[in-house]
């Protein structure tokens, strides 16, 4: 109460000073306010503890999800030989035919590499891999064929559907084979995360303002004299909202503090999972943490929903309050 009435009283000072005292008062004043709010989250720190962890909580969720999709599409890398073209090349070509188109493929823009397999090579990987062994001696000719595997820069389906088709219709092109379904079911899996994180990120958001704009009601409802006694010596509503703001404000920064604390620890601890499972696979995938940037706009989210959550019920609850 006391820091509210000597900010009235700077301000009714801050007229008869200059515009550059004004503007370091101004700034003072702010901070004060802002000194003040934090301290009233101290003194009540069981509420206030509780709104800072349902508020913490509730943005967990969606950001283990945001880097559960971040993760996936990292993985999606991976299976970028889902994407690759196969071009069969007719039994009539020859060595150098197939070289020449080779060298076209690699010059083309939409296509990232060209791997030839020549009929050798194929008759050996499939001698190894189909353990017939010494039965395919017995084959007189070579029935394989040579083929082009083309990975496409633009692995989406439909831009590699489009680049198959306009490679079979090259001369020495028997037919061309293309896996979809990979592809496909990847997309669907990222665009079903995706979809969740909006829908659920929606839902905890609403959550978050109703909980803040509910917690700021109760202290203006326990502030209530103070309130009608600032009103009567000439407080303006914008000044009287502005420790609840700031209010807001520190629920925020603590609560996005909380979410990323929480996150993080959630991480770490699927970490040793995950690396047991890579292992298993060879593989040197590795759980992807938040950026400074997912950090920072964590953060400004959890904080512009603290001041929101408490302007929405300020501007409710203190019109409604009036020195009888």
């Amino acid at each position: 109460m006391s820091i509210l009435f000597s900010s009235r009283a700077s301000g009714a000072k801050a007229s008869r000073v200059n515009p550059i005292q004004r503007f370091v008062m101004f700034f003072v004043h702010h901070i004060r306010q802002a000194v003040f709010s934090l301290g009233e989250l101290w003194r009540t720190p069981g509420s206030s503890l509780m709104t800072i962890a349902v508020l913490g909580l509730s943005l967990t969720l969606p950001t283990t999800l945001h880097l559960l999709v971040k993760n996936v599409q990292q993985i999606s890398g991976g299976f970028a030989k889902a994407a690759e073209i196969n071009l069969f090349i007719r039994d009539t070509a020859t060595p150098q035919q197939v070289q020449s188109l080779k060298t076209i493929l690699e010059a083309d823009s939409q296509i990232a590499g060209v791997r030839h397999i020549s009929k050798e090579a194929a008759m050996a990987e499939f001698r190894e891999a189909s353990g017939f062994g010494a039965a395919l001696n017995y084959l007189t000719d070579n029935p394989l064929p040579d083929v082009l595997v083309v990975l496409p820069v633009h692995t989406e389906p439909a831009a590699a559907r489009q680049l198959q088709q306009q490679l079979e219709k090259e001369r020495i092109v028997e037919f061309a084979k293309l896996d979809l379904e990979w592809l496909q079911r990847l997309d669907a899996l990222v665009l079903l995360l995706q979809q969740a994180v909006v829908a659920i990120g929606l839902l905890l958001l609403s959550a978050v303002l109703l909980i803040v704009s509910n917690t700021i009601r109760l202290s203006i409802i326990n502030k209530r004299d103070e309130i009608e006694v600032m009103k009567l010596v000439g407080a303006t509503d914008a000044f009287i909202q502005r420790p609840f703001l700031y209010t807001g404000l520190w629920f925020g920064v603590f609560g996005g503090l909380l979410a990323f604390l929480v996150t993080e620890a959630l991480l770490w601890w699927l970490r040793g999972a995950i690396a047991s499972i890579s292992s298993l696979y060879q593989s040197d995938f590795q759980l992807q943490a938040m950026s400074l940037h997912e950090f920072g706009g964590l953060l400004l989210l959890a904080i512009l929903l603290g001041v929101m959550g408490s302007y929405l019920s300020v501007r409710r609850h203190l019109r409604a309050i009036e020195p009888s």
